[in-house]
């Protein structure tokens, strides 16, 4: 996997307002069916990844633990440990990354 290229489209998906961030606009995302792909940080609490897992996995949506809280924060250039791609065709180019 190609962490730093991750990150780079991470920050430019984000750019183009293709990211939702923070567990409440995740979770709001997913049960809309807008998150195309969830990325959750690898040192996320328990309670938060399970119920992210299994919100994603319930409305079929891919997620990655690809990378920590700290990646993701150098990524947005803000601390978070949850987003959401709500554009497809990021979100194909990020699984490719993976």
């Amino acid at each position: 996997m190609n962490t730093q290229k991750l990150m780079n489209l991470i920050g430019l998906a984000q750019a183009a307002s293709q990211l939702t961030a923070g567990e409440p606009q995740v979770l709001a995302a997913i049960r809309a069916k807008e998150a195309k792909l969830v990325i959750l940080a690898a040192d996320a609490g328990a309670a938060t990844t399970k119920r992210i897992t299994d919100k994603s996995a319930f409305y079929q949506i891919p997620l990655t633990q690809a990378l920590t809280s700290m990646q993701i924060a150098q990524a947005l250039g803000k601390p978070r440990k949850i987003l959401a791609v709500t554009q497809a065709g990021f979100a194909r180019s990020m699984e490719a990354l993976m």
